[in-house]
C-alpha cells in the first residue's frame, strides 16, 4: 500500500463544506491511522479451542448462554450480565447476578481477538474466562457436577454436545464435561464483532487517497488520540491487550490477576489446552494497580466505564486523563476544546449498532 503525501488533506475536495485551515497530517501520524485496521480483523479459529469455529458449537454455545439452568438456582445466565442489547454487558457499575461482584462488566465485542480476560488477566483463554462466573459464587454459582448432569440428561443439550465433540458427555468426568461447556460458550462469543465505524470508512477513505466527510472535530480529536493513546489503544481493535496502570483505583488488579492465571486448573498449561504445543502467552511482569487495556470501539454503548465502573460518561474518562492521569501516563493537561474533540472521535469509533440477532435453530436430531 503507498502511503498518501505528508502533510495529507483528510478533505481533497475543497467545495466539501470544510474550513480552508483544515486538519492535515504528518506521514507518521498516516501511518498510525492507517495501522488501527482495516477492519473487520481477520477471522482465525482458537488452536487451544476444538469446538472453535464450529457451526455446531456455536449454535449450541447460543442456547447455553441464555440458558438459565446452568445457574445453582436456575434464576441466571451468563446473558444476566450480558446482554445483546446493551452491547453485550450491563451498564451497571458493576456487575450482578447471585451477588454483586467487585468490577464493572466489559463488553465481550471482539472478545476473539484478546489474550487475556478479566479486567486483570485472570483467565489465559476465553474457554477458561467462560468456565469462571459458572463456579463462581456470586454469578452463576455452579459445580462441574451440576453443569455435567444438565448437559447428560437434557435431550437436546446432549445430542448437540456429541454433534461438536463427536461423543455423548462423559458419563463420569464433570470437570471435563464443564470444561468443554466453557469451550462452547467461547465458540459462540468468538462471533461477536463490532461493525464497521466512522473511523473505519475515514480509515478506508485515507488508505485509498479519497475524499471523506470525516468532521474536523473528530480529525483533531484523533491528532491528540495519536500522540497520547495509541500507545495502548493500539491495532484494529484500539487496544495493545496488555495491562497498564489507569489511575482509576488502588486495587491490586494484574498482580492477583496474575498469580489467579497461573494458579487456574484451566489455564493454557493444562491437559484442556487442546494445542499440542501448550504454547502460553508471554506476560509482562505484573503491576500493581494495572487492569486491561479495554478495546475503544463501540464505547458509546457500553458506559459507565473503567473496571470500577464510576465514570458515567466519555467526557469524565478523558477529563481523567487530562486532569489526573496516571502512574502510566502523566496528566496531559488538554485544553476544554482538545477534550471535547477527543470525546468526539472516541464516539466515531462506536456505531450505534449492534448487530446480533438470535436465531431460530431446528431441533436436534
Amino acid at each position: 500500500m503507498r502511503t498518501p503525501a505528508v502533510a495529507v488533506s483528510l478533505c481533497l475536495v475543497t467545495g466539501a463544506g470544510f474550513a480552508a485551515d483544515e486538519v492535515r497530517f504528518t506521514e507518521s501520524e498516516v501511518r498510525a491511522i492507517l495501522a488501527h485496521g482495516p477492519w473487520p480483523a481477520p477471522v482465525a479459529t482458537d488452536p487451544t479451542n476444538r469446538a472453535s469455529g464450529r457451526r455446531a458449537a456455536v449454535e449450541l454455545g447460543e442456547r447455553l448462554f441464555f440458558d438459565t439452568r446452568l445457574s445453582a438456582d436456575g434464576r441466571f445466565s451468563c446473558g444476566t450480565c450480558h446482554v445483546p442489547e446493551r452491547n453485550w454487558t450491563d451498564n451497571r457499575v458493576r456487575g450482578a447476578a447471585a451477588a454483586e461482584v467487585d468490577r464493572n462488566t466489559p463488553t465481550l465485542m471482539n472478545a476473539r481477538l484478546g489474550r487475556w480476560y478479566g479486567w486483570d488477566g485472570a483467565a489465559d483463554s476465553l474457554w477458561s474466562q467462560s468456565v469462571r462466573p459458572i463456579l463462581d459464587r456470586r454469578e452463576l454459582g455452579a459445580t462441574p457436577r451440576h453443569v455435567a448432569e444438565l448437559m447428560r440428561r437434557d435431550e437436546e443439550l446432549s445430542c448437540r454436545y456429541r454433534r461438536t465433540f463427536g461423543a455423548a458427555p462423559s458419563p463420569t468426568d464433570d470437570e471435563e464435561v464443564l470444561v468443554n461447556v466453557g469451550k462452547i460458550l467461547a465458540a459462540f462469543q468468538e462471533t461477536f464483532e463490532t461493525p464497521p465505524t466512522p473511523f473505519d470508512k475515514f480509515r478506508n477513505a485515507l488508505a485509498r487517497g479519497e475524499p471523506s466527510t470525516y468532521s474536523d472535530a473528530a480529525r483533531r480529536g484523533l491528532r491528540t488520540f495519536l500522540a497520547n493513546c495509541s500507545s495502548c489503544h493500539s491495532g484494529p481493535n484500539f487496544t495493545n491487550g496488555e495491562f497498564r496502570n489507569n489511575g482509576f483505583s488502588d486495587d491490586a488488579g494484574r498482580v492477583d490477576g496474575f498469580k489467579a492465571a497461573r494458579a487456574s486448573r484451566f489455564n493454557l498449561a493444562s491437559a484442556y489446552n487442546d494445542d499440542p504445543q501448550k504454547r502460553m502467552h508471554p506476560a509482562q511482569e505484573p503491576e500493581r494497580g494495572a487492569f486491561k487495556v479495554p478495546t475503544l470501539r463501540h464505547l458509546m454503548l457500553t458506559a459507565p466505564y473503567g473496571h470500577d465502573g464510576k465514570r458515567e460518561t466519555l467526557a469524565e474518562v478523558v477529563r481523567h486523563y487530562s486532569e489526573k492521569g496516571s502512574a502510566a501516563l502523566p496528566a496531559l493537561k488538554l485544553s476544554a476544546a482538545a477534550q471535547t474533540d477527543l470525546v468526539v472521535f472516541l464516539e466515531s469509533v462506536s456505531t450505534l449498532s449492534n448487530p446480533w440477532r438470535p436465531e431460530d435453530h431446528a431441533r436436534c436430531h
